[in-house]
């Protein structure tokens, strides 16, 4: 994947009118999650908008709030491609991955990012873009290829995620079907059901008739 550098500021002032104001001045709240799990009680120092959270069992981990600029997110969010993202603030940097983007329900302007920090020994799951190549023998008989899943789930740890997997279908037949059961990639795990379509050769009308031609 290639990089974001992504520079945020701290959050300190929480709740729903604090967050109204910063819409307000053209930025977003946002939540860093997924850091160190540690045991209670915290012995170190809190950054600004660091929090800590309980996870049960006497751990716990730091969350961070956030605030960034909706023009510095924009290529971000509005675009295809996924990123490893490297967030500056605090003077520090670290990695995370964007997890979740909620957008008002009529404006669909954002309210609100999820971002999860990585490494490179904890897997992660992340949706990847799907790229097909290749002519399927499918298309040669007068088949049409669909592409049912532009994305599909994928575990690993972060620098081992490509910004797309690639799907050679030049061996997939009319009417055929690629489910996440047959595809396999060095490194990834595929977590969506084995059983899902990824794409498939359609029969149209012409294939069709060939098809009853042929069996005259």
């Amino acid at each position: 994947m290639n990089t974001f550098k992504l520079a945020a500021e701290p959050r300190v002032d929480l709740g729903k009118k604090a967050a109204k104001t910063l819409r307000s001045e053209g930025k977003i709240p946002v939540v860093l999650n997924g850091g160190d799990v540690f045991e209670l009680p915290f012995k170190g120092t809190l950054q600004p908008g660091e929090k800590i959270v309980e996870i049960g069992d006497g751990k716990g981990m730091i969350t961070t709030d956030l605030t960034v600029t909706n023009e510095a997110v924009r290529k971000l969010i509005y675009t295809p491609d996924i990123f490893a993202v490297e967030l500056e603030y605090n003077g520090q940097k670290k990695m995370a991955v964007l997890k979740e983007i909620q957008f008002h329900p009529v404006k669909d302007n954002v309210l609100h990012l999820d971002f999860l920090e990585v490494n490179d020994k904890k897997p992660v799951v992340m949706e990847v873009p799907v790229k097909l190549e290749g002519h399927a023998e499918g298309v040669k008989a007068g088949g049409k290829l669909s592409l049912s899943m532009k994305k599909i789930k994928v575990k690993a740890v972060y620098t081992a995620i490509p910004e797309r997997v690639v799907i050679n279908v030049d061996n997939l037949g009319l009417g055929k079907t690629m489910q996440i059961g047959d595809l396999h990639f060095e490194g990834l795990e595929l977590v969506n059901a084995k059983n899902a379509v990824v794409c498939a050769v359609q029969l149209t009308r012409a294939a069709r008739g060939a098809q009853a031609n042929a069996g005259k």
